[in-house]
């Protein structure tokens, strides 16, 4: 056996061994605060973002048409472009720099039914303490054969700023599909993306330039959730799933 292969399978040792008790090494990780409280910006580049983003990029093709984002519209710019005829941005801030429309969606009946071909909706469903209403608006703003991508906080820490006093939820795979199929019926897919280390090192607020290989991003456990991704189609009335 070459040294090489030797040394693969050291490595793969260490990665799965289980410590005894007592011999658990914690290092920098050691401490009852965070290293960083700001999701990582602070250091480069969430670890959420991962997930996030290759989720729109994956399901680009529907970022298309009228398109509603909450926040701002950089994802609609980013994964829409020239198919993109018409960006909105809703917040619930009157005087948002970009906003277009002003408003909870728990209590937006100020908006008008079957206006968009998609809407992105990105770290927000949380923020919302009825999501039954929000989910239902939602729905009813998109067109027939729209499409909402949706992503949420499953393992997280709470936000340290401003919407601290509004974050309400934390979710799951089952809580989301549960949720969803209330007003989309079945025309909808749910996953999550995440492990126990990107877990951990997303509640200490380490960024995706602290990960020492993008290998450890891309495995995923079902049993932690960090993020929890959605994409949902409102059916034309009558339309039936398969």
């Amino acid at each position: 056996m070459s040294d090489k292969k030797l040394d693969i399978e050291e490595i793969l040792f260490l990665k799965t061994a289980v410590p005894a008790v007592g011999k658990v090494q914690f290092g920098d990780l050691l401490r009852a605060e965070p290293i960083n409280t700001n999701w990582g910006y602070d250091r480069g580049q969430p670890i959420d973002r991962v997930y996030i983003e290759s989720f729109l990029q994956q399901h680009q093709g529907d970022v298309r048409g009228r398109v509603l984002e909450a926040g701002d519209n950089s994802y609609t710019m980013r994964f829409g472009g020239a198919r993109v005829t018409k960006s909105d941005v809703i917040h619930v801030n009157a005087g948002t720099a970009g906003a277009t429309i002003i408003g909870d969606l728990s209590a937006a009946e100020h908006i008008g039914s079957n206006l968009f071909d998609c809407i992105i909706l990105t770290q927000t469903l949380h923020l919302i303490f009825d999501l039954r209403a929000a989910v239902q608006t939602l729905e009813r703003i998109l067109k027939p054969g729209g499409v909402l991508l949706m992503t949420v906080p499953g393992i997280s820490q709470v936000d340290y700023g401003d919407w601290q006093n509004t974050w309400y939820w934390s979710m799951t795979v089952a809580s989301v599909t549960r949720l969803l199929t209330e007003r989309f019926s079945e025309s909808m897919e749910v996953r999550s993306r995440g492990n126990v280390f990107t877990a951990i090192a997303f509640l200490h607020g380490l960024s995706q330039e602290d990960v020492p290989a993008v290998d450890n991003l891309l495995v995923d456990d079902p049993h932690y959730p960090l993020t929890i991704l959605a994409r949902a189609v409102k059916l034309a009335k009558g339309e039936q799933t398969t």
